[in-house]
């Protein structure tokens, strides 16, 4: 079996690589290129280009880039073509991939979208484009199919990657002393993974945790820094890394959220990833006052954050743009801190959510990938 695959950033870069090890257990023999990340290099990716090039924030961003985001496109589609893989699985990246895979099916090639784009959420639009783009496509969250169904798209519900990854029951002791933390009140900051993302909401969550030190001192403060972000995060965190109250660490991401009392987090898939570690959180985000405004006009529901998405309701609270501001959200991250009853609540919520995401996604997208191709 040969797969091409783009993914686009740290999250489906992590996305890819979950199910590549799954696909792998179908197909020893599996042999993969692309786009890709570290992640997808180690289940024995071959990376055509960097996932990170797929990176932009916002309009602006996306404009600039466009020639190279162009090329890139074109010189990737060149080269499946030529090597006629068995399928071409465009993991995320919708902006990115749609267009490629419309070529690649037009050309005959058998295509899958990974990632169903939240089209429940905003932009419902983008339907068309897929309907066009994909023979099938591979949804993370249960209500996904029937709406795609109801539009006439082809779809299965096969989990989400990171359920299966992450263990149902979390040891929180034994992430804290992996550590080397005691029992002091711990807090975990997950500004984003992409450098124009970090622009804008790391300094919020420096001056957040800033707020929350004036009214508790002996917080202790952790930094999971992604590779080829140090240079962009280490100035920002220099003054309370000097003052002893923040630890860099390389990566980590699950080791800090599983062992943190509470997360101040950029909404994205390390919300998931909070709620699927237990790890009571608040939501930030800030985008660009134009794209805020292009943003919320396409707003179809009152959530942004997944945990709340996929809850149907604010089990967690969400700081978005102008209410983003570092008191109130020290004050959100004070009430987890200050209320162990809540934290039973939300993480009896969060379990039940897990096992409901829990669905062995390789297998089961192993099983379409079978069936589309015939093997």
């Amino acid at each position: 079996m040969r797969l091409a695959l783009v993914a686009g950033e740290a999250s489906g870069d992590l996305l890819a690589a979950l199910m590549l090890q799954g696909l792998k257990q179908q197909w020893p023999g599996l042999r993969s290129g692309g786009i890709g990340g570290p992640r997808m290099i180690e289940q024995g990716f071959d990376a055509w280009a960097p996932s990170e090039r797929l990176s932009v924030f916002g309009y602006r961003d996306a404009l600039l880039r466009l020639p190279e985001l162009l090329w890139l496109r074109r010189t990737t589609r060149q080269r499946i073509l030529r090597e006629r893989p068995d399928v071409f699985v465009g993991v995320d990246a919708p902006d990115f991939n749609f267009g490629l895979e419309t070529a690649l099916r037009e050309r005959g090639l058998r295509t899958v979208h990974f990632v169903c784009p939240s089209i429940w959420a905003w932009r419902p639009q983008r339907v068309q484009r897929l309907r066009a783009a994909a023979d099938h496509v591979l949804c993370l969250f249960p209500f996904e199919p029937g709406v795609l169904a109801a539009q006439g798209v082809a779809a299965s519900y096969v989990g989400h990657p990171l359920a299966d990854a992450i263990p149902l029951d979390i040891d929180h002791r034994a992430a804290r002393h992996a550590l080397g933390l005691g029992d002091e009140p711990v807090v975990a900051l997950l500004p984003g993974s992409r450098r124009s993302e970090i622009r804008h909401i790391a300094p919020l969550l420096m001056a957040s945790a800033q707020a929350l030190l004036r009214q508790r001192p002996g917080l202790r403060f952790l930094l999971p820094v992604a590779p080829g972000l140090s240079d962009l995060l280490q100035p920002l965190a220099q003054p309370l890394v000097q003052s002893g109250h923040l630890t860099l660490l390389a990566g980590r991401s699950h080791d800090a959220l599983a062992g943190a009392d509470v997360a101040l987090v950029a909404s994205g898939t390390a919300t998931l990833e909070a709620a699927l570690l237990r790890c009571p959180q608040v939501i930030v985000y800030r985008l660009a006052a134009a794209d805020w405004q292009r943003m919320r006009r396409m707003r179809l529901q009152p959530w942004v954050g997944l945990p709340n998405i996929l809850s149907s309701a604010f089990i967690v609270p969400e700081r978005i743009q102008d209410e983003a501001q570092p008191e109130v959200v020290a004050a959100d991250a004070l009430r987890w801190l200050d209320d162990p009853q809540a934290v039973a609540v939300y993480r009896a919520q969060c379990r039940a959510l897990h096992q409901t995401l829990r669905q062995d996604t390789g297998a089961r997208a192993a099983q379409v990938i079978r069936e589309l191709v015939g093997a």
